[in-house]
């Protein structure tokens, strides 16, 4: 042994006959905005890539200055720098399932859909990323189209907010009904799976989402949960369905598993300063 060195206390020669067995993750890739509040976007994805047990790689193709209360500022990284992201992953590892976020730029989805048409054997899952909850639009018309013309009929599932799900479809969502006929119209015009999620829609008691894949239609509910307000939750929610469609379950279960875990995360959300923050960590 060489002079100053030492073996720390906790290795014993015992334990170094036999080598630890090393565990196979599947991967998946995620190609979303980046949250500097901590709370959405990539960071809240490889969160619930690493409570679900999938190695987590990503993409990232905006930068946001923002926190739990506000954005103060959103710049799109460039369309190069974003394909090259995407390649690096793909070039040394091969992703069981890959979903997008918020893409942010027309260009930015021309390179996600570019880059999916010549490499679509695997799960995309599409969070659109259009409207926020409160009714902000997070994208342009010309990123709209784009998002409608190119990567949406490559998705295997979109999961739109009703603001967003009443673009897709164009109709008004007031009630369920609505929402089951808005989701047999994006996947009609679009031939993907849709999951339109209720979780705002007035005069309801539960959060409800309506799940159409044309083979069939659930209707999924977990009870309010009162008194927290977080964001975060429909980049958790994709990212446990493309989680668990890592793992190999059907769409189907994936997206009722994902409900239950976004349910979950709610559920045991925890204070930061004078926010709530979901636990995708429960």
């Amino acid at each position: 042994m060489h002079a100053g060195f030492s073996v720390p206390a906790f290795v014993s020669a015992g334990k170094l006959k036999r080598m630890p067995r090393i565990e196979h993750r599947p991967v998946v890739l995620t190609i979303a905005g980046s949250d500097s509040g901590g709370g959405a976007g990539v960071q809240a994805d490889l969160k619930t890539f690493a409570t679900l047990g999938i190695h987590g790689t990503s993409a990232v193709a905006c930068i946001t200055a923002q926190n739990p209360r506000r954005v103060l500022r959103v710049e799109s990284c460039s369309p190069k720098i974003l394909q090259r992201q995407i390649e690096a992953v793909f070039e040394e590892l091969t992703p069981a399932a890959a979903k997008t976020g918020m893409l942010f730029s027309a260009e930015n989805i021309h390179v996600v859909a570019d880059f999916f048409q010549k490499n679509n054997r695997l799960p995309l899952i599409v969070d659109p990323v259009m409207v926020s909850t409160s009714g902000a639009r997070l994208l342009k018309p010309a990123a709209v189209n784009a998002l409608k013309e190119r990567l949406l009929p490559l998705a295997t599932l979109v999961t739109p907010n009703l603001r967003e799900a009443e673009i897709l479809a164009g109709l008004k969502i007031a009630n369920t009904e609505n929402m089951r006929m808005a989701a047999r119209k994006i996947h009609a015009h679009f031939g993907c799976a849709a999951l339109v999620k209720g979780g705002h829609l007035p005069g309801v008691r539960e959060a409800v989402d309506i799940f159409f894949d044309d083979r069939m239609e659930w209707l999924l509910s977990t009870p309010f949960i009162k008194g927290i307000r977080t964001h975060g939750t429909g980049c958790t929610y994709s990212a446990a369905i493309t989680s668990y469609l890592a793992r190999g379950l059907a769409l189907p279960q994936a997206v009722k598993h994902a409900k239950e875990f976004i349910f979950q995360a709610i559920a045991g959300s925890y204070r930061i300063g004078k926010h709530f923050a979901l636990n995708q960590q429960f």
